[in-house]
């Protein structure tokens, strides 16, 4: 089974001249830019709360949780033990997240307002 997270569409945020820029972010910045906040993903949405718990919705809630370890985020999502480690960029506006997973396979969410 798919962990929410590897469930989204790997969707490469590309404005209409050219590559996005992204920027690598260390575990202080992703702590930062998650914490307290919502990601809209393609038909689905995640909301990072302070105590490590996150809710993804895509149509039935699905709570889980999230830590950083090492300048990458985790998550965990019962009934399954295992943590998954995922490298994480930003755009140059700040306002879109990308999830790279260990394969390098990208996942980009848009920071709610």
């Amino acid at each position: 089974m798919l962990k929410p997270i590897a469930a989204l569409l790997a969707l490469s945020a590309t404005p209409a001249f050219g590559q996005e820029v992204w920027v690598i972010m260390d575990g202080a910045e992703i702590t930062t830019r998650l914490t307290g906040k919502t990601l809209n993903y393609a038909g689905a949405s995640q909301k990072f709360y302070a105590s490590g718990k996150t809710l993804y919705d895509a149509g039935a809630p699905s709570w889980g949780n999230w830590r950083v370890v090492d300048d990458q985020y985790c998550s965990q999502w019962p009934p399954g033990e295992a943590w998954d480690c995922y490298a994480m960029d930003r755009n140059a506006a700040g306002d879109t997240l990308r999830f790279v997973d260990a394969e390098g396979r990208p996942f980009v969410g848009q920071l709610a307002e």
